[in-house]
């Protein structure tokens, strides 16, 4: 095993994480199409669209934890993981508010907050890297719940439960947006 700018080249280690990352974004159509199938009305393409989803969700929460654990966090990790992330999540916004389950302005909120961060996050990138913070860790997690709470087939009866749980990602998007633009600004100073 040797050692390369501080990180450990073992072959299986150093791609796992990000093979994680790039299969997140591999299910990303498949989960549009079985999400948009029928319209969104047959709970089996739903069910199978959530299936789907919680699949990539869980690669979500191991690629960071074993290239941590294995001390393998590279740029590529770094970069790939949030737009894989805002792949996902933002797919499943704009289907669910074309098919009248979402809100257009929640959608339109949190794609351009995600917009706005990955475009920050390029344009720094020459100064360094703005790893996920807390706040967009926590953030990350209630838009995945209330994702996956619309996909799932639940009854009507809890959607007004879902468009609370959607709601509350809304705030802690545009809470967490904050800790990015203070971090870029830093970065950006001369």
């Amino acid at each position: 095993m040797s050692t390369k700018a501080g990180l450990h080249w073992n072959t299986h280690r150093v791609h796992l994480p990000n093979a994680l990352t790039v299969l997140r974004i591999v299910f990303v159509p498949l989960f549009v199409w079985f999400l948009a199938a029928d319209g969104g009305t047959n709970w089996r393409w739903r069910l199978a669209a959530a299936v789907v989803f919680i699949a990539a969700s869980i690669t979500d929460r191991y690629d960071g934890h074993l290239a941590r654990r294995w001390e393998v966090v590279s740029d590529f990790g770094k970069i790939a993981d949030p737009i894989a992330d805002k792949a996902l999540i933002g797919a499943g916004l704009v289907v669910l508010s074309l098919q009248g389950r979402v809100w257009w302005w929640m959608t339109v909120v949190i794609l351009a907050r995600e917009l706005l961060v990955t475009l920050l996050r390029f344009i720094v990138i020459r100064r360094g890297v703005i790893p996920a913070a807390k706040g967009g860790k926590i953030k990350t997690v209630v838009q995945t719940v209330a994702v996956g709470l619309f996909v799932l087939p639940l009854p009507a009866a809890l959607d007004p439960v879902c468009l609370v749980v959607m709601a509350v990602a809304v705030v802690l998007t545009i809470w967490s947006a904050w800790a990015y633009f203070v971090a870029g600004a830093k970065l950006l100073r001369p």
